[in-house]
């Protein structure tokens, strides 16, 4: 594993334990998993390239368009091959809603796991196993 792809898998498991909290993006005190990946970036690569507006917090949307699947893909690269640490996960909650939850692989290949903010839990490392692993519809590189 690359420097880059190993800070970002260090810095998201600092985050492991941090309530979870709609908006927010402070390690410790409190994230939801958008705020999760924009923690991570700033910590490896430093100030965020743009501004977040504000968002609702219900997977189950419905209709109209994958705003925040377009808006990873202005900022990163799709990622290809096999699944890399590092990597930010893009997943589709229920069929027909929006694609709105994001993690970060932390380990790929058998056992493969990843690190993401949920609601009830908090931050959290989590097995990626065939009902995550199913539901993932897009990967990004921001190494």
């Amino acid at each position: 594993m690359d420097d880059t792809r190993a800070r970002i898998v260090r810095e998201a498991r600092r985050w492991i334990g941090t309530p979870y909290c709609h908006q927010a993006s402070t390690l410790g005190a409190g994230c939801d998993c958008l705020g999760l990946v924009r923690g991570v970036w700033r910590a490896v690569h430093g100030a965020e390239p743009v501004p977040v507006p504000p968002y609702g917090p219900d997977w189950a949307e419905t209709g109209g368009t994958e705003a925040l699947w377009q808006a990873l893909a202005t900022l990163w690269p799709a990622a290809t091959g096999p699944m890399r640490p590092g990597e930010v996960l893009l997943f589709r909650m229920r069929a027909g809603s929006m694609a709105k939850h994001l993690g970060l692989a932390t380990q790929a290949g058998p056992g493969a796991r990843f690190v993401h903010a949920y609601s009830g839990h908090g931050v959290v490392e989590s097995a990626l196993s065939a009902p995550w692993a199913r539901r993932i519809v897009a990967r990004f590189d921001m190494t």
